[in-house]
């Protein structure tokens, strides 16, 4: 079972996708992004760290507790808010940059999207 950690939009977050229930019925009917495993399990969400992106500093405290509470992260993804937000909003992150440096730091592979709701 893959265990999935959702980085989110602070700012989008519960306007575009009130409670990330888009995220969660792809996860269970394993679509969009989710689509690829055999079995999903999100493990964790969490946000951005608000403009201008504080996604690493928040994503070690993520992944310490994680580890702490035996919570295995097999894949990050960013969430389909992130991904909107960078498009249509003025994200100031750079979605490939960010990604590059997550995959170097966590040695996890970054998804792009959750949903195509």
């Amino acid at each position: 079972m893959a265990g999935i950690l959702i980085v989110t939009c602070a700012k989008i977050r519960d306007i575009n996708c009130v409670a990330c229930l888009k995220c969660f019925k792809a996860a269970e009917l394993k679509e969009g992004e989710f689509a690829k495993y055999d079995d999903v399990k999100i493990v964790a969400m969490c946000g951005c760290g608000d403009c201008p992106g504080l996604v690493m500093p928040k994503l070690t405290l993520v992944l310490e507790q994680a580890d702490y509470l035996e919570r295995d992260i097999d894949a990050i993804h960013f969430g389909t808010c992130m991904i909107k937000a960078n498009k249509t909003a003025n994200c100031p992150i750079d979605l490939d940059k960010m990604a590059e440096i997550i995959k170097k730091n966590t040695g996890k592979p970054v998804v792009f999207g959750t949903h195509n709701y």
